[in-house]
């Protein structure tokens, strides 16, 4: 069967919430969201493309900070209205340079940072 980016359930806006996965660990890297157009580009380029809500315009994953990611899986969860991409992520992935964006641990009651931004040695 054909995929249609058509047969997702987005929101009202006509966005879709993507979580961004490494491939080889893992771990979860970030949130952003996507339209049916960015599905299409994601899919037909290989590199990962959101639709920035603050931009109104497409954000091409690493077009201009080099931290690109590339698309291993494209998976859609069982209710159509969730994606899961799973990439290999060249740098950080959160605009805080570091690995993921999911650095804030909560612990009794007290947030917790749990990694520090990427040096240029760890990129």
């Amino acid at each position: 069967m054909a995929f249609d980016p058509a047969s997702l359930k987005y929101d009202a806006n006509g966005l879709i919430p993507c979580i961004a996965q490494d491939h080889a660990t893992g771990e979860v890297l970030m949130m952003a969201w996507m339209n049916a157009a960015a599905v299409a580009q994601t899919l037909s380029t290989g590199r990962v493309t959101y639709w920035s809500r603050s931009r109104a315009a497409f954000w091409i994953k690493g077009e201009t900070s080099g931290h690109v990611q590339h698309l291993v899986e494209f998976r859609v969860d069982c209710d159509r209205d969730c994606l899961l991409v799973r990439v290999h992520q060249h740098g950080p992935a959160c605009h805080t340079n570091r690995r993921s964006c999911f650095y804030t641990l909560v612990q009794d009651g007290a947030e917790v940072i749990t990694m520090e931004p990427m040096t240029k040695a760890d990129r």
